[in-house]
Protein backbone atom coordinates (compact mmCIF):
# COMPACT_ATOMS: atom_id res chain seq x y z
CA UNK A 1 0.00 0.00 0.00
CA UNK A 2 1.00 3.42 -0.60
CA UNK A 3 0.76 6.32 1.48
CA UNK A 4 -2.64 7.47 0.29
CA UNK A 5 -4.03 4.35 0.82
CA UNK A 6 -2.79 3.80 4.53
CA UNK A 7 -4.91 7.30 4.96
CA UNK A 8 -7.94 6.04 3.13
CA UNK A 9 -7.72 3.36 5.49
CA UNK A 10 -7.15 5.03 8.73
CA UNK A 11 -10.01 7.24 7.41
CA UNK A 12 -12.62 4.05 7.59
CA UNK A 13 -11.50 2.61 10.94
CA UNK A 14 -11.59 6.26 12.40
CA UNK A 15 -15.30 6.71 10.69
CA UNK A 16 -16.31 3.51 11.93
CA UNK A 17 -14.70 4.20 15.62
CA UNK A 18 -16.76 7.73 15.34
CA UNK A 19 -20.17 6.03 14.45
CA UNK A 20 -19.62 3.80 17.86
CA UNK A 21 -19.07 6.84 20.10
CA UNK A 22 -21.84 9.06 17.98
CA UNK A 23 -24.47 5.79 18.57
CA UNK A 24 -22.95 6.06 22.40
CA UNK A 25 -23.92 9.60 22.59
CA UNK A 26 -27.35 9.20 21.19
CA UNK A 27 -28.36 6.74 23.74
CA UNK A 28 -27.02 8.98 26.05
CA UNK A 29 -28.51 11.91 24.98
CA UNK A 30 -32.15 9.61 25.34
CA UNK A 31 -31.88 8.53 28.89
CA UNK A 32 -30.90 12.28 30.06
CA UNK A 33 -32.08 11.76 33.42
CA UNK A 34 -29.75 8.74 33.78
CA UNK A 35 -27.13 11.02 32.53
CA UNK A 36 -27.25 13.94 34.53
CA UNK A 37 -30.01 13.16 37.74
CA UNK A 38 -27.79 9.93 38.18
CA UNK A 39 -24.56 10.51 37.34
CA UNK A 40 -23.48 13.89 36.07
CA UNK A 41 -25.59 15.67 39.42
CA UNK A 42 -24.53 12.66 41.80
CA UNK A 43 -21.24 14.89 43.39
CA UNK A 44 -23.68 17.09 44.56
CA UNK A 45 -25.59 15.21 46.51
CA UNK A 46 -24.81 15.04 49.96
CA UNK A 47 -26.33 10.99 49.79
CA UNK A 48 -23.04 10.15 47.40
CA UNK A 49 -20.87 7.10 47.81
CA UNK A 50 -18.04 9.32 48.49
CA UNK A 51 -19.37 11.27 51.03
CA UNK A 52 -20.91 8.75 52.38
CA UNK A 53 -17.33 6.49 52.88
CA UNK A 54 -15.58 9.93 54.23
CA UNK A 55 -17.96 9.96 56.66
CA UNK A 56 -17.31 6.38 58.01
CA UNK A 57 -13.84 7.03 57.56
CA UNK A 58 -14.19 10.34 59.96
CA UNK A 59 -15.77 8.42 62.94
CA UNK A 60 -13.22 5.84 62.54
CA UNK A 61 -9.86 7.91 62.60
CA UNK A 62 -11.85 10.60 64.65
CA UNK A 63 -10.69 13.34 61.43
CA UNK A 64 -13.29 15.51 60.22
CA UNK A 65 -13.79 14.76 56.57
CA UNK A 66 -17.59 13.93 57.22
CA UNK A 67 -19.53 16.37 54.23
CA UNK A 68 -23.31 16.60 54.78
CA UNK A 69 -24.34 19.90 52.58
CA UNK A 70 -23.57 20.98 49.03
CA UNK A 71 -24.41 24.52 49.58
CA UNK A 72 -24.79 25.90 46.03
CA UNK A 73 -27.49 25.97 43.07
CA UNK A 74 -26.77 25.36 39.49
CA UNK A 75 -28.14 27.89 37.29
CA UNK A 76 -28.62 28.36 33.86
CA UNK A 77 -27.84 31.77 31.90
CA UNK A 78 -28.52 31.78 28.24
CA UNK A 79 -31.48 30.57 26.08
CA UNK A 80 -30.09 27.12 24.64
CA UNK A 81 -27.59 26.39 27.48
CA UNK A 82 -29.50 23.81 28.84
CA UNK A 83 -29.83 22.31 25.34
CA UNK A 84 -26.49 22.84 24.47
CA UNK A 85 -25.12 21.43 27.82
CA UNK A 86 -27.41 18.19 26.74
CA UNK A 87 -25.27 17.73 23.61
CA UNK A 88 -21.78 18.05 25.05
CA UNK A 89 -22.59 15.87 28.48
CA UNK A 90 -23.88 13.08 25.96
CA UNK A 91 -20.58 13.91 23.44
CA UNK A 92 -18.48 13.24 26.77
CA UNK A 93 -20.42 9.90 27.44
CA UNK A 94 -20.40 8.83 24.07
CA UNK A 95 -16.34 8.95 23.60
CA UNK A 96 -16.00 7.53 27.06
CA UNK A 97 -18.57 4.91 26.57
CA UNK A 98 -16.98 4.43 22.93
CA UNK A 99 -13.18 4.59 23.86
CA UNK A 100 -12.48 0.76 23.90
CA UNK A 101 -14.00 0.29 20.61
CA UNK A 102 -12.05 3.75 18.79
CA UNK A 103 -8.68 2.34 20.31
CA UNK A 104 -9.59 -1.11 19.16
CA UNK A 105 -9.92 0.33 15.33
CA UNK A 106 -6.74 2.26 15.73
CA UNK A 107 -5.16 -1.13 16.77
CA UNK A 108 -6.45 -2.70 13.81
CA UNK A 109 -4.92 -0.15 11.54
CA UNK A 110 -1.76 -0.53 12.90
CA UNK A 111 -1.75 -4.52 13.66
CA UNK A 112 -0.92 -5.43 9.65
CA UNK A 113 2.53 -3.40 10.31
CA UNK A 114 3.65 -5.81 12.94
CA UNK A 115 5.66 -9.05 12.86
CA UNK A 116 4.54 -12.16 15.06
CA UNK A 117 6.34 -11.76 17.39
CA UNK A 118 5.51 -8.29 18.04
CA UNK A 119 1.49 -9.10 17.57
CA UNK A 120 2.11 -11.85 20.52
CA UNK A 121 3.80 -8.92 22.43
CA UNK A 122 1.50 -6.83 22.56
CA UNK A 123 -1.52 -9.21 22.63
CA UNK A 124 -4.24 -7.70 25.15
CA UNK A 125 -3.21 -3.85 24.86
CA UNK A 126 -6.44 -2.82 23.60
CA UNK A 127 -7.81 -4.16 26.79
CA UNK A 128 -5.79 -3.31 29.22
CA UNK A 129 -5.28 0.66 27.99
CA UNK A 130 -9.33 0.01 27.91
CA UNK A 131 -9.25 -1.03 31.86
CA UNK A 132 -6.70 1.82 32.40
CA UNK A 133 -8.46 4.14 30.97
CA UNK A 134 -11.98 3.55 32.76
CA UNK A 135 -10.04 3.23 36.28
CA UNK A 136 -8.70 6.37 35.79
CA UNK A 137 -12.51 8.05 34.85
CA UNK A 138 -13.23 6.17 37.94
CA UNK A 139 -10.86 7.49 39.73
CA UNK A 140 -12.14 11.16 38.53
CA UNK A 141 -15.12 10.93 39.07
CA UNK A 142 -15.51 9.36 42.43
CA UNK A 143 -12.50 10.84 44.28
CA UNK A 144 -11.55 13.95 42.22
CA UNK A 145 -14.90 15.13 41.03
CA UNK A 146 -16.48 15.57 44.61
CA UNK A 147 -13.47 16.74 46.13
CA UNK A 148 -13.69 19.84 43.67
CA UNK A 149 -17.47 20.18 43.38
CA UNK A 150 -17.26 20.43 47.78
CA UNK A 151 -14.31 22.80 47.82
CA UNK A 152 -14.96 25.35 44.95
CA UNK A 153 -18.87 24.85 45.41
CA UNK A 154 -19.04 25.83 49.27
CA UNK A 155 -15.71 28.04 49.35
CA UNK A 156 -16.67 31.95 49.80
CA UNK A 157 -14.40 35.27 50.36
CA UNK A 158 -17.35 36.73 51.81
CA UNK A 159 -20.96 35.73 53.80
CA UNK A 160 -22.22 38.49 51.12
CA UNK A 161 -21.25 36.64 48.16
CA UNK A 162 -23.69 33.87 47.17
CA UNK A 163 -22.88 30.72 45.06
CA UNK A 164 -24.75 30.23 42.36
CA UNK A 165 -22.93 28.18 39.50
CA UNK A 166 -23.69 27.64 35.89
CA UNK A 167 -24.53 24.38 34.67
CA UNK A 168 -21.89 24.35 32.13
CA UNK A 169 -19.21 25.71 34.72
CA UNK A 170 -20.20 22.45 36.98
CA UNK A 171 -20.24 19.89 34.29
CA UNK A 172 -16.95 21.90 33.16
CA UNK A 173 -15.33 20.62 36.24
CA UNK A 174 -16.60 17.05 36.49
CA UNK A 175 -15.96 16.03 32.66
CA UNK A 176 -12.15 17.45 33.04
CA UNK A 177 -11.50 15.49 35.69
CA UNK A 178 -13.14 11.93 34.45
CA UNK A 179 -11.23 12.58 31.16
CA UNK A 180 -7.70 13.45 32.12
CA UNK A 181 -7.90 10.90 34.86
CA UNK A 182 -8.56 8.08 32.25
CA UNK A 183 -5.49 9.99 30.04
CA UNK A 184 -2.49 9.66 33.09
CA UNK A 185 -4.67 6.19 34.15
CA UNK A 186 -2.76 5.16 30.55
CA UNK A 187 1.07 5.87 31.64
CA UNK A 188 1.79 2.16 32.01
CA UNK A 189 0.79 1.89 28.30
CA UNK A 190 3.35 4.86 27.81
CA UNK A 191 6.03 2.85 29.55
CA UNK A 192 5.38 -0.46 28.03
CA UNK A 193 6.01 1.53 24.35
CA UNK A 194 8.95 3.91 25.77
CA UNK A 195 10.59 0.86 27.67
CA UNK A 196 9.97 -1.22 24.57
CA UNK A 197 12.16 1.48 22.07
CA UNK A 198 14.63 1.97 24.59
CA UNK A 199 14.02 5.38 25.62
CA UNK A 200 13.32 4.31 29.47
CA UNK A 201 14.59 1.64 31.72
CA UNK A 202 13.63 -0.18 35.08
CA UNK A 203 16.49 0.86 36.42
CA UNK A 204 15.82 4.69 35.30
CA UNK A 205 12.36 4.53 36.80
CA UNK A 206 14.02 3.22 40.14
CA UNK A 207 16.36 5.79 40.48
CA UNK A 208 13.93 8.53 39.83
CA UNK A 209 11.27 6.70 42.22
CA UNK A 210 11.85 9.43 45.06
CA UNK A 211 11.72 12.10 42.42
CA UNK A 212 8.54 10.55 41.09
CA UNK A 213 6.91 10.82 44.91
CA UNK A 214 7.75 13.91 44.89
CA UNK A 215 6.12 14.71 41.75
CA UNK A 216 3.04 13.01 42.60
CA UNK A 217 2.67 15.22 46.13
CA UNK A 218 3.19 18.62 43.87
CA UNK A 219 0.61 17.30 41.11
CA UNK A 220 -1.99 15.85 44.03
CA UNK A 221 -1.35 19.41 45.72
CA UNK A 222 -1.99 21.24 42.32
CA UNK A 223 -5.17 19.13 41.25
CA UNK A 224 -6.65 18.81 44.36
CA UNK A 225 -8.61 22.14 44.99
CA UNK A 226 -9.26 21.49 48.66
CA UNK A 227 -5.91 22.75 50.46
CA UNK A 228 -6.13 20.13 53.43
CA UNK A 229 -3.58 17.42 53.72
CA UNK A 230 -5.94 14.22 53.97
CA UNK A 231 -7.47 14.99 50.22
CA UNK A 232 -4.26 15.46 48.91
CA UNK A 233 -3.02 11.99 49.97
CA UNK A 234 -5.95 10.44 48.92
CA UNK A 235 -5.20 11.44 45.52
CA UNK A 236 -1.25 11.28 45.88
CA UNK A 237 -1.18 7.60 46.74
CA UNK A 238 -3.25 6.33 43.22
CA UNK A 239 -0.90 8.31 41.56
CA UNK A 240 2.84 6.46 42.72
CA UNK A 241 1.00 3.45 42.98
CA UNK A 242 0.31 3.83 38.99
CA UNK A 243 4.14 4.37 38.62
CA UNK A 244 4.96 1.51 40.70
CA UNK A 245 3.31 -0.40 38.42
CA UNK A 246 4.75 1.14 35.78
CA UNK A 247 7.71 -0.31 37.14
CA UNK A 248 6.40 -3.38 36.84
CA UNK A 249 5.89 -3.13 33.20
CA UNK A 250 9.06 -2.17 32.19
CA UNK A 251 10.88 -4.78 34.42
CA UNK A 252 8.38 -7.46 32.07
CA UNK A 253 8.95 -5.77 28.72
CA UNK A 254 12.74 -5.23 29.48
CA UNK A 255 13.32 -9.22 30.34
CA UNK A 256 11.07 -9.94 27.08
CA UNK A 257 13.26 -7.38 24.94
CA UNK A 258 16.54 -9.37 25.97
CA UNK A 259 14.84 -12.70 25.30
CA UNK A 260 14.15 -11.72 21.90
CA UNK A 261 17.66 -10.58 21.11
CA UNK A 262 19.01 -13.48 22.86
CA UNK A 263 17.10 -15.84 20.34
Amino acid sequence: MNFLDHLEALRWHLVRGTLVIFVFAVAAFIYKEILFDVIIFGPKQPDFITYRILCKLSEKLSIDMCITDIPFTLINTTMAGQFTTHMVAAGVAGLILGFPYLLWEIWRFVKPALTDKERGYTRGIVLSASLLFFCGVAFGYFILSPLSINFLGSYQVSEEVKNAITIDSYISIVTLMTIACGVVFELPILVFFLTKIGIITPKFMRTYRKHAFIVNLIIAALITPSPDVTSQILVAIPLFLLYEFSIFVSVVVAKKEEKLKSE
